[in-house]
């Protein structure tokens, strides 16, 4: 699995991060995400994809 974040989607409102803090960042200054860790493993997948699922613009989404 991969995650992919759209920066022309993102509002930088932090739902991703403050579900999983290891795997994505939002910059204050250019609030948007950073996504820290692309390849999350098998253990943390359930945990990650609720993290995208929380986005309320969709701009996340898992590859693979």
């Amino acid at each position: 699995m991969h995650i992919v974040a759209d920066l022309r989607k993102c509002a930088g409102l932090g739902m991703c991060e403050s579900m999983a803090n290891d795997y994505f960042e939002v910059d204050e200054d250019e609030e948007l995400v950073s996504v820290l860790v692309e390849n999350p493993p098998e253990a943390d997948r359930a945990h990650v994809y609720a993290a995208v699922q929380a986005c309320p613009v969709l701009a996340l989404t898992l590859e693979g």
